[in-house]
Parts: structure tokens; C-alpha cells; sequence
């Protein structure tokens, strides 16, 4: 009688381990007898590193002609041009409740200033901890051409 007791016992563990083995596959597909996807459609192209290469169409702007000195330290410098030059876009930064945008403060045959600005709340509010990297394109009164880019990072509040 012990001994039924003692199979009867394992008997049981062993259908509760195989139940609970995997869960998520048994409610996933309960009822559902389509197959799951799990890679992207052939057609669409894996989504480039944002923060390090520019959007399809956009020529990268050259490392020597970018002074990102004013920039903090890790700050994403990435720059590009898009159709004649005269549109610029950057990789900005902002986190939590910030939004960022991007000001052509001066302009002049030599040089183009970019400020990169993060608007964030006047109020202290509760905020996520992410950081995000958009890119944003502003538009120059001349193509970019060899004219030194200097960024520039300031956050505002609003």
C-alpha cells in the first residue's frame, strides 16, 4: 500500500511538471491552429542602427568637418545631408519627458552653428528613465557643402 501511495505520488508530479513545462506555448496557441510568425516579411529591410547611420537617401557628413566639441560627453554625433545639401539632420537625444528639436542659430560662408535642444518640464513630474535618439532635419539657407558644422546641446524648460 505504501509503495501504490509512492507511484501514485510521482505519477501526479510528473503530469503537474509536463502541464506547466511551458505555459506561454499553451495558451499562445490554444484554440489557434495557424502557425506563429517569427521573422520579418522578405520585403522589408532590418531597421539600421538610428543613432549611427543616416536615413536611406541621406550622404553622411564627413567627421573632419564637425565639431562636436560643445557636446556632452557620449552624445550620438551623427550628421547627414539629404537632396541639393540644404537640409541637415541630426541624431538628438532626449530621455524621460523631454522632447527634442533642432535651431539653426547662425549661418555664415564659413560655418553653420546647430543647436540641438531637449524642452523639458518646468514642473517636476514623475518621468520614465529612457533615452531616445531621433533623428531631425532642419533646412539651411545654402547647401551645407565644406562649411564647418558646429553642434551645440542646450535643454530648456517649459
Amino acid at each position: 500500500m505504501k509503495r501504490l501511495g509512492t507511484v501514485v505520488g510521482a505519477g501526479v508530479l510528473l503530469l503537474l511538471a509536463s502541464a506547466c513545462a511551458n505555459p506561454q506555448e499553451n495558451q499562445d496557441n490554444a484554440g489557434d491552429s495557424r502557425p506563429t510568425e517569427t521573422s520579418a516579411p522578405a520585403d522589408t529591410e532590418p531597421d539600421k542602427q538610428p543613432a549611427r547611420t543616416p536615413p536611406s537617401g541621406g550622404e553622411k557628413v564627413s567627421a573632419g568637418q564637425i565639431d562636436a566639441t560643445a557636446l556632452p560627453k557620449g552624445f550620438p554625433v551623427m550628421v547627414w545631408t539629404e537632396g541639393d545639401g540644404r537640409t541637415v539632420g541630426v541624431v538628438a537625444q532626449e530621455g524621460g519627458c523631454g522632447k527634442a528639436s533642432v535651431e539653426v542659430p547662425t549661418q555664415s560662408d564659413s560655418e553653420v552653428v546647430l543647436t540641438m535642444i531637449e524642452t523639458v518640464p518646468k514642473d517636476p513630474k514623475p518621468c520614465t528613465m529612457d533615452l531616445r535618439y531621433p533623428k531631425l532635419t532642419t533646412e539651411l539657407d545654402q547647401p551645407l557643402a565644406d562649411r564647418k558644422l558646429v553642434l551645440k546641446n542646450v535643454q530648456r524648460k517649459s
